[in-house]
């Protein structure tokens, strides 16, 4: 579904990934780790299309990687850029206006379980709640790539456990594939199927979860750690 041949990506001076190669596919939640500046986020905006690599091609859904592979990448940025001005309810409708495959009574569903209310206007919404919305609305559109760049930053430890299993109810791993980036590493690792470690630009890992746990006796967190010593 995810095929990178050969990925670099510069910027000026720095290279952000270097050389990537890399296949991934659909029906897996696949976490995506390494340090602040590792090359995380960029690998996640390569896939959806917000910048593009300076050497290599990048194959998604059998399509190359563009500006108009939106019709089939969700994404969920670490920023945070919504109208202020309107509410949670508002700020559904509106997307589901901006893609045909957004679908307004999952997202109903979604919003319910992270418990948002319709009328709480966005300016006056916690770091946490606003968090929640934005995965109501990535894990809304029906596509085959969702993507989510540290959706648990801001949200509240004691919540962040049940919005961990709810992102199961939620993806369609018949026919998605979610790649998620994530420091909390240990409330994400009950989901992933696989893991992958970037460091300096560079894949330094890719394991099936359960093998590791069952061939290295490792959990995410240990594995890590032998990496980056």
């Amino acid at each position: 579904m995810i095929i990178f041949k050969n990925v670099t990506k510069k910027f000026m001076t720095k290279t952000a990934l270097d050389g990537i190669d890399l296949t991934l596919t659909r029906g897996k939640i696949i976490g995506l780790v390494g340090e602040n500046g590792s090359g995380k986020s960029t690998t996640l905006k390569l896939i959806a299309g917000l910048t593009q690599p300076s050497s290599g091609q990048i194959m998604i859904n059998g399509k190359k990687g563009s500006r108009t592979i939106a019709k089939e990448v969700s994404y969920l940025s670490e920023l945070d850029e919504y109208y202020g001005f309107y509410n949670v309810g508002q700020t559904i409708d509106f997307h589901a206006t901006q893609f045909p495959d957004f679908n307004l009574e999952k997202a109903e569903e979604i919003r319910t379980f992270m418990n948002l209310e319709r009328d709480a206007k966005l300016k006056h919404l916690s770091k946490g709640n606003r968090g929640r919305l934005k995965i109501v609305l990535s894990l809304a559109r029906e596509v085959p790539v969702v993507l989510m760049d540290e959706p648990l930053s801001g949200l509240d430890p004691m919540v962040r456990d049940s919005i961990v299993k709810g992102l199961i109810s939620f993806i369609d791993l018949e026919r998605q594939l979610l790649l998620i980036t994530t420091h909390e590493i240990k409330e994400i690792e009950m989901l992933l199927d696989e893991v992958i470690a970037i460091k300096d630009g560079a894949i330094v890992g890719h394991h099936n979860v359960e093998k590791l746990r069952d061939e290295r006796n490792q959990g995410i967190v240990e594995w890590m750690t032998d990496l980056y010593q």
